[in-house]
């Protein structure tokens, strides 16, 4: 009878120890390394960040955005770690120096090929389980918004080119431009 394979699980000490330049995630004491994002990623990140950005701003809320790379640390345990593309906090007492400590209360992902997998499979039962209030995958290859409002426990979906309503800013909502808009 052969030996069950003992897996290995990581920590938030294995994630600060990759070599410098080096980017991973860690869910549930899994390390998944990150591509580099592409320039249309990149674009995306900044114009959807400045959106959210400018709203909380002008409306004086209470919440605060950090676009990638920002740690977030789910579960308060030392077995997960992500950084999503942008991450919206609204208790400003889950900010630290290190990152966020507890769910942000909105998550955006930019959905691309290398992260497809993790952004509608992974991490989004985590987001879930861990307590994040609204998720969007934005994904750039269908061109569409999947967004979850685990609040409500429902899901909906609007193209690039439509205003997307922003569950936990009533009144706001931003439009998701596809390339060459």
């Amino acid at each position: 009878m052969d030996a069950a394979r003992k897996e290995e699980t990581y920590t938030i000490e294995d994630i600060y120890a990759l070599p410098e330049g080096k980017r991973a995630e860690l869910i549930d004491g899994n390390i998944y390394y990150m591509a580099p994002p592409s320039t249309k990623h990149q674009r995306l990140l900044n114009d959807v960040n400045t959106e959210i950005n400018l709203h909380i701003r002008e409306s004086g809320g209470k919440c605060e955005v950090f676009p990638a790379p920002f740690a977030v640390f789910l579960d308060g345990n030392d077995k997960n770690y992500v950084e999503p593309d942008i991450s919206v906090v609204c208790g400003r007492d889950k900010i630290t120096e290190k990152g966020c400590q507890g769910p942000p209360d909105w998550v955006i992902e930019i959905v691309s090929p290398s992260s497809r997998k993790m952004d509608y499979f992974k991490k989004l039962f985590k987001y879930r389980t861990s307590g994040v209030r609204e998720y969007w995958a934005v994904d750039l290859e269908k061109e569409m918004v999947t967004v979850y409002h685990f609040e409500l426990d429902n899901m909906e979906e609007y193209p690039f080119g439509q205003h997307v309503p922003v569950g936990i800013y009533e009144g706001f909502s931003i439009k998701i431009q596809g390339a060459g808009q």
